[in-house]
């Protein structure tokens, strides 16, 4: 059965206060796109083409008026609404009928994850036919993030939510691969101190069967997590110092859908002349036209 993937993008985004009092956090813009964007072609480039987008009963409507069905870019999107904030891990249950028992990868809808070669670990990720995959990234302040500890052989031992002391500086990033039993899996999970439903007591229900695997991402890849307003604008500087200074696309869903074959030129010529005279639509129309292979 072919992976599904879902996008989180619920909670109030408290952090980004009062921007966030308005509109949903991953509608604001990070640079030339809204924020949703970059997890979905996270997904796309994945080679997940049929994706549930979770969110809050208020935001679900802008974000049906933003994506759609997805027809446009070769992808099939539903909804759900998450009516309040009680862990990632919920996702799953909120997506229990939908998934009807397909594996599924889950997304962050504040993260931006960026590399050469990663759609590859991404694809392989999806394939694997039992077990989760998740990946880590070095950090400065791994007390924000679950963390993962690794023995000598490089083979992850231990997950530990937001530890207190330092143990390890690779935070797991919000991009997670399950096989077909993450549901039941997330059945069992039960609610944390602080009344959620944690993905790291997920991934450790792998861990401790044996079949979690750790990816770390090297130099060659950035991770961001756009929560607050320095987050917000470093993402937004990344995307366009690569856009501006290498003429390449950061999260863009046309120039994705196109490369992976989901459309074809002409279509992307029709994306390309919808946006009009911005930065983003020629781009696009140079790709179409065959200028930037």
């Amino acid at each position: 059965m072919n992976m599904k993937g879902i996008v989180l993008a619920g909670g109030s985004g408290t952090r980004l206060h009062p921007m966030t009092l308005a509109a949903s956090k991953q509608l604001l813009p990070v640079y030339d796109k809204p924020m949703v964007y970059y997890p979905l072609t996270v997904l796309m480039l994945s080679g997940i083409r049929d994706v549930l987008i979770v969110s809050t009963p208020d935001d679900l409507p802008q974000f049906r008026r933003l994506l759609g069905d997805g027809a446009q870019w070769g992808m099939r999107f539903s909804y759900a609404e998450q009516p309040r904030p009680e862990g990632i891990a919920q996702a799953f249950l909120i997506g229990d009928e939908w998934l009807a028992g397909a594996p599924c990868a889950l997304v962050l809808g504040d993260n931006l994850i960026f590399g050469e070669h990663l759609s590859t670990a991404f694809r392989g990720a999806a394939e694997r036919p039992d077990g989760a995959t998740v990946f880590a990234y070095q950090v400065r302040d791994p007390e924000r993030y679950g963390v993962a500890l690794f023995d000598e052989t490089g083979r992850a031992t231990d997950i530990v939510e937001k530890p207190t002391t330092y143990i390890s500086p690779w935070a797991v990033i919000g991009l997670y691969f399950y096989d077909a039993r993450v549901t039941e899996f997330a059945r069992s999970v039960k609610p944390s101190a602080r009344g959620e439903l944690e993905i790291t007591d997920l991934n450790r229900l792998y861990l401790e069967e044996g079949t979690l695997q750790v990816e770390r991402l090297g130099r060659g890849c950035a991770w961001l997590d756009a929560g607050t307003p320095d987050s917000l604008l470093q993402a937004g500087a990344f995307v366009q110092t690569i856009q501006s200074r290498q003429g390449m696309l950061v999260g863009c869903p046309e120039e994705v859908a196109y490369r992976m074959g989901y459309i074809d030129a002409e279509m992307l010529r029709m994306h390309a002349k919808r946006l009009g005279k911005t930065e983003l639509g020629r781009l696009l129309h140079d790709l179409a036209s065959g200028v930037h292979a």
